[in-house]
């Protein structure tokens, strides 16, 4: 199957990012294909926990340089100029990622797709205009990239820094597999080459299997949550649709949803985000909790929900300037 090539702008005065918040970016783009080239705009010292995660992806930094109001608008510029030459100059990339949910880019978006390139556009909720979202070929929040590389009953996700084990790479090979939306299973050889580009060090030796096939049946022995099947020779990996859950799903009850609540506002918080769309918290505790609902804990409306934890000083709820209701972390 083919590979996109990608070309990766970052606007870091609108997506604000952590270093762990890149390192998800990075991860969902490597999923889809190679990063042939990467950019970052804005850069200050108040980034400098990022020069880690730029230096060992090869990003080219553009500093943020202000003289009078007129020049905030500067990045933006360089942004838009730099992707059309590459669009223009580079025939091996034909997908861009765009981090930024700017409608100032969407004639950029707009130029890219009648070129035949492909835009992934990932932003802050808190700042994600409706029409650069719809300009995209896919769009994702930024919340939900976190949220996706995060083990939803662990708060604290495996470093790149500390070696895999079985557990780790089943994880990984698990987020890899939901990924996918166009086929529901991968070829092995594919599923490797997406690892390798998330993993470069890993090797299946390290695991005590002398093939990658090998270590695939062992993963699937151990913990069930992949299928492996062979077909014409082929080695074939999907998500086991039947596998077991972990644990027993809680309900959330009058007496439990606001730790749940506020457990995942936190995880908001811990990441780096001041606000957040109302939706991306809800979808989440739909996720943590298919069963909940407004009513299964004495409310009619999630808004009511928001409005009781906004009483209770957990949350505070704003408007932005489109009357949109944002949820502020305290």
């Amino acid at each position: 199957m083919s590979t996109s090539r990608f070309a990766l702008f970052v606007d870091l005065e609108n997506c604000g990012a952590k270093a762990a918040t890149l390192n998800n970016i990075l991860d969902k783009v490597k999923i889809r294909g190679d990063i042939l080239l990467g950019k970052v705009y804005g850069y200050t010292d108040r980034f400098s926990d990022l020069k880690e995660v730029l230096l060992s992806n090869t990003f080219t930094v553009v500093p943020s340089i202000r003289y009078g109001f007129a020049q905030k608008n500067n990045a933006d510029i360089m942004l838009v100029i730099d992707a059309l030459e590459v669009a223009y100059t580079n025939p091996l990339i034909d997908s861009f990622c765009i981090v930024s949910g700017d409608s100032d880019y969407t004639p950029l978006v707009g130029r890219l797709k009648s070129m035949g390139k492909f835009v992934l556009g990932i932003s802050r909720s808190e700042v994600a205009s409706s029409i650069f979202i719809n300009a995209c070929n896919e769009f994702q929040f930024l919340e939900t990239v976190s949220s996706v590389s995060r083990d939803k009953r662990s708060r604290k996700p495996q470093s790149k820094d500390e070696p895999l084990d079985d557990a780790g790479l089943n994880k990984i090979l698990e987020g890899i597999l939901s990924e996918q939306t166009d086929e529901d299973e991968m070829y092995a050889s594919e599923l490797k080459g997406v690892l390798l580009r998330l993993r470069p060090d890993f090797n299946e030796k390290s695991f005590g299997c002398a093939s990658f096939g090998k270590l695939l049946n062992k993963l699937a022995a151990k913990f069930g949550t992949i299928r492996v099947k062979n077909d014409n020779y082929n080695v074939l990996v999907s998500l086991n649709a039947d596998a077991p859950e972990e644990t027993a799903a809680k309900k959330l009850t009058a007496d439990t949803w606001r730790a749940a609540f506020t457990e995942q506002l936190q995880r908001y918080k811990d990441d780096g985000f001041e606000r957040i769309n109302p939706s991306i918290l809800k979808a989440d505790i739909q996720a943590a909790y298919p069963d909940y609902s407004e009513r299964s804990i004495g409310f009619k409306r999630f808004s009511d929900v928001l409005k009781q934890m906004e009483k209770e000083r957990l949350l505070a709820l704003e408007m932005d300037e489109q009357k949109n209701m944002l949820i502020k972390m305290l």
